[in-house]
């Protein structure tokens, strides 16, 4: 069973998108650790955390396709679960440090020391074991979206409504995590790790093995939503997005179907958290802001919406482009990426895959008709007449006529 859905979720050309990712994982850290450095194919160091950090916002932006692509739920709070996730994994690279922080405390991390907390809170217990943290990553946004869902689509919010409940809900954690007492760090949030795994972090080696861990997570997250979405659930999460109402008078209950998807939405994007912080070394409340979950859905709606892979490509895309636009100008990154939303929106309303597709497919759809008004050949021509001829009418069969004049 299992078996048939994931030959039927890598149809037609989604199977080559999971190849590339594995081709990627394997490939960049060879030109990394292998090929000298003075070498043109060399990856730097400095180049494979910043493409594994965009691989880390394209399972973001994967994450938000599949509830705003397929089921109709724009999510502008998903930047919480994102976080969510990084602090899970900040906290268990925090209890790695050990005794080799600034106040040198065994148990107690150096933003605690110097806060004079006495003992380790309870809920930090568990996070020096890395599956404990890695499930955490994943239970923990899982766990709010259900609350959070539970009640929401119960209530039959929907729409404008719901996108700005998920706003608030990711503000207000926001201004929860800014609180020192709270015992996530307050504002510095957490930092300078040491190491993952017992390998350093700051080491090549680990970074590459950063990066591969962000690649194939991708490709799993990708293959997890092209089973979802290619199934019969698939369906009728369309026929939600579609038309919620008549879904409903079908006699589907809409909630679990919506609350599924919308859990499972979250988890990815603990998980794409998850990764992100070893990464870039810090996870603070900033990434709680609303404009970082406005931004990934400007990634996906760029990339295309409902198209799970346009999402990932529109994610490093303009991520990339930030990266080169802030390296020049700076100041103006904002208006041009709301130039270019606004572009998208009014010239490429399918996003960059989306119109691509849809060209393809009326390029074929055109070339077939072209090829069977081609095999049908050229229609009949009727032979030439005289003016003066009776016109070639065919006449009406007289005993079609009597019968039809007959009564019944």
């Amino acid at each position: 069973m299992m078996t048939q859905m994931v030959i039927r979720a890598l149809g037609g050309r989604a199977w080559m998108f999971v190849a590339l990712l594995c081709a990627i994982a394997v490939l960049v850290p060879v030109l990394n650790l292998v090929v000298a450095p003075d070498s043109f194919f060399h990856v730097p160091s400095y180049g494979v955390a910043l493409f594994g950090k965009y691989l880390t916002y394209a399972l973001l932006a994967l994450s938000i396709d599949l509830v705003w692509g397929y089921c109709g739920i724009l999510s502008l709070g998903h930047g919480a679960f994102f976080a969510l996730g990084g602090y899970a994994m900040g906290m268990y690279l925090m209890r790695m440090i050990g005794d080799r922080g600034v106040y040198a405390n065994p148990i107690l991390p150096d933003f605690m020391v110097f806060l004079n907390w006495q003992e380790l809170p309870w809920y930090w217990y568990g996070f020096d074991i890395f599956p404990f943290a890695l499930v955490m990553a994943l239970l923990a946004p899982g766990l709010l979206a259900f609350v959070f869902g539970w009640f929401a689509f119960r209530s039959r919010v929907t729409g404008v409504y719901l996108s700005i409940i998920t706003q608030a809900m990711t503000y207000a954690l926001l201004l929860a995590f800014f609180r020192n007492d709270l015992g996530f760090g307050g504002n510095n949030g957490l930092t300078d790790f040491k190491d993952v795994l017992g390998f350093d972090i700051q080491s090549d080696a680990t970074r590459s093995g950063l990066f591969a861990a962000s690649a194939l997570a991708l490709a799993l997250g990708f293959l997890v939503a092209r089973i979802v979405t290619t199934s019969k659930l698939g369906k009728i999460l369309v026929a939600v997005r579609d038309a919620e109402s008549r879904t409903r008078f079908l006699g589907y209950r809409v909630e679990r179907f919506k609350l599924f998807v919308w859990t499972l939405s979250a988890c990815l994007a603990g998980l794409a958290g998850a990764l992100y912080v070893p990464q870039v070394g810090i996870i603070n409340p900033g990434e709680f802001a609303p404009a970082k979950s406005i931004e990934a859905v400007i990634w996906v709606a760029v990339g295309g919406r409902g198209t799970l892979v346009g999402a990932a490509l529109g994610a490093v895309v303009v991520n990339g482009a930030k990266t080169i636009f802030t390296g020049e100008m700076a100041e103006y990154w904002l208006f041009a990426l709301g130039g270019l939303f606004v572009a998208v929106t009014l010239f490429l309303p399918k996003g960059i895959v989306g119109t691509a597709i849809s060209g393809w497919t009326a390029l074929r759809q055109r070339r077939v008709s072209e090829r069977a008004e081609v095999s049908a050949g050229p229609a009949p021509m009727a032979p030439p007449q005289s003016p003066a001829a009776a016109a070639n009418i065919e006449p009406v069969s007289t005993a079609r006529s009597q019968s039809a004049e007959q009564p019944i």
